[in-house]
């Protein structure tokens, strides 16, 4: 069974432009065209759609979604992948509806808050399985420690250091810097001085990380949010700095 474009527009809510714009950066190619010069897609495609949209919602950019469809040769691998991003969204959303729900409910009712109650689906440890599969339940608990030690302004002080960071990654990557060079490697050292403040980075952590942002995209869009491409710049930079800075 095929689609024409115009159909699978409709349904998927996108427009015929920005599948022919896919189908020129190789991301979706047609199953076909036909004599008329239109552009059908077969299940294959619309189920590579639907990655490609997904991957859109989690903020990740077309170069980066392109390198991730790439590495990903098993459609169902990816996709159980994807259900499982999903999903873990989705319980995160339903804590903090319940928790405002709660909030208003309470307040509206002069009724005692409990922080618990307040701050349920916002906290930093809704990740605490992933990071300890990843780096080990020492690393976590750590890491946990640490941002728990912090009061609100050194909080504050070390995200804004992240998202100037990022910002100049951006520009950097905008600007065609080599990953290599000396302004990318300043950038790559700061980059590890700001993860210092937690724990002093080793190599493989580095370049484990670097991978991470690329791959993952609820990490990815932090990067990619201020260019195309920015992910991946970022990961060759700190792989360079790190084979040749750090030590395990």
């Amino acid at each position: 069974m095929e689609w024409s474009i115009q159909e699978i527009a409709r349904r998927a809510g996108t427009t015929s432009r920005t599948l022919r714009h896919y189908g020129d950066l190789g991301l979706l190619v047609p199953s076909r065209i036909g004599r008329n010069g239109y552009r059908y897609y077969d299940q294959d495609a619309l189920v590579r759609l639907q990655r490609i949209l997904l991957l859109r919602e989690l903020g990740l950019s077309l170069p980066a979604i392109k390198e991730v469809l790439a590495g990903q040769r098993d459609t169902a691998v990816a996709l159980r992948a994807h259900l499982r991003l999903l999903e873990q969204e989705q319980a995160r959303i339903g804590r903090q509806i319940a928790s405002v729900r709660t909030t208003l409910h309470k307040t509206q009712e002069g009724m005692e808050l409990m922080a618990d109650e307040v701050f349920d689906g916002f906290d930093h440890t809704a990740h605490e399985r992933e990071v300890t599969e990843r780096w080990g339940r020492d690393a976590y608990e750590e890491g946990d420690r640490w941002w728990r030690s912090l009061g609100d302004g050194e909080k504050k002080a070390f995200q804004d250091e992240h998202e100037a960071i990022a910002r100049d990654w951006g520009r950097a990557a905008e600007a065609g810097l080599a990953a290599d060079g000396p302004k990318a490697q300043e950038l790559a050292r700061r980059h590890c001085a700001w993860l210092s403040s937690a724990k002093e980075p080793s190599r493989s952590y580095v370049i484990g990380l670097g991978e991470m942002y690329v791959a993952d995209p609820r990490f990815g869009k932090n990067y990619d949010r201020y260019g195309d491409g920015t992910a991946a710049f970022v990961r060759d930079a700190l792989t360079v700095y790190a084979q040749h800075r750090l030590s395990d």
